[in-house]
């Protein structure tokens, strides 16, 4: 078997997402997707560059085709290089499950679990209305809750009032909501380590499943910092893209949950060796999973085959995007994801219908602080 074509497809829904379809001299297609948000573009470029390597290899050698796009070019390119990775990886391991008719988890060794714990998001300008948003999601049979704080009025983000926020709503939430609610607030590097440690210290009493990206991830390092200062537990790692960016964060113990995103951190190949790094230290992983549908077959079938295993991030259900074009065999229920046994990633894709969902380009909103500089989004 070869591969005879790799193409982007770049559409628009919910949100703006990239696509990656794999085709075969055997009739055999694999899907993947690819992440940084807004940046699509760029990452549907370097597909575009990587795809002449790619034709006329044997897709079923996944880790030989990973060491090729990322060597091939001399120069990493780090996240722009590894997103693009991601969805080819995603869909090579698509094509050999459906080639060997098992699904994914079966060669990543098997089931660990039956199901996967899932968060939904939920949201509010105030705490009240945030509690409101809660009750609904847990009626449905959510376990899992994760929010963050927004700007206030005009694009204006001052992260000592989105801390006094974080802080009230975790009061209120566990207070209402009882013990049994995991509750976990998305700081989305929005603050500064004494900003962190402050909001850390302030939610101890109320017992979060984490505290999730609280500062930027350019210096991992500095996360030290903030571990020295809390016993709260931390996850980061979301924007990372590959094992030597997880490096410091894991061998110096400095987080508690491993972010990974599937669609940014070069797809099962890169996943399964970090998350196997994790194990050695006894980190568990919480997958980065904002985006499409592709990106939540994927993660839920690295979590399956995954002993170090949290929760997995959930915006959407099966069903809930793009379901004309892209049919899941997996649902939810009570809160949980339970795959299906078709091989490969479980997907059914009608690739004319994605045209239906045009793509259009969308920047990230733009935070600033009232001075008028711009803080982090």
């Amino acid at each position: 078997m070869k591969i005879t074509s790799v193409t982007a497809h770049l559409v628009k829904e919910w949100r703006t997402m990239l696509f990656v379809k794999v085709e075969t001299d055997e009739g055999l297609i694999g899907i993947g997707e690819g992440g940084l948000t807004s940046r699509e573009e760029g990452v549907a470029g370097i597909i575009r560059a990587l795809a002449p390597l790619l034709v006329g290899e044997d897709p079923m050698r996944s880790e030989h085709l990973w060491q090729l796009m990322w060597r091939s070019g001399f120069h990493p390119s780090n996240q722009v290089l590894t997103s693009a990775m991601a969805a080819i990886d995603i869909a090579l391991w698509d094509i050999k499950g459906k080639a060997l008719g098992v699904p994914v988890y079966q060669l990543l060794g098997g089931k660990v679990r039956d199901k996967v714990d899932c968060y939904c998001h939920i949201g509010g300008a105030t705490p009240e209305v945030l509690l409101a948003d809660a009750r609904v999601r847990v009626a449905e049979g959510w376990n899992c809750l994760r929010w963050s704080s927004g700007p206030v009025g005009d694009g204006i983000y001052e992260p000592h009032k989105a801390v006094d926020y974080a802080i009230e709503t975790f009061r209120l939430l566990r207070t209402e909501l009882g013990p049994d609610i995991e509750l976990s607030f998305d700081a989305h590097t929005r603050t500064s380590v004494p900003d962190a440690v402050r909001l850390c210290r302030g939610v101890e009493a109320y017992r979060p499943m984490f505290i999730e990206d609280p500062i930027r991830i350019e210096n991992p390092e500095s996360y030290r910092r903030l571990r020295e200062q809390t016993a709260v537990p931390i996850a980061a790692g979301e924007q990372l893209g590959t094992k030597w960016q997880f490096r410091s964060l894991i061998e110096e113990e400095l987080i508690d949950y491993a972010r990974i995103d599937m669609c940014i951190a070069a797809g099962f190949t890169e996943a399964r060796k970090i998350a196997g790094w994790c194990e050695t230290h006894f980190i568990d992983i919480a997958v980065h999973n904002p985006i499409g549908p592709v990106s939540t077959a994927a993660c839920l079938h690295l979590n399956m085959a995954t002993p170090n295993m949290l929760v997995q991030e959930l915006p959407r259900r099966p069903g809930e995007s793009l379901s004309d074009v892209i049919v899941s065999g997996h649902r939810w229920e009570d809160g949980w994801l339970i795959p299906s046994d078709a091989p490969g990633l479980g997907l059914e894709v009608d690739w004319e219908g994605l045209k239906r969902y045009p793509f259009e380009h969308e920047s990230l909103p733009l935070f600033h602080r009232v001075d008028g500089s711009l803080t982090n989004w």
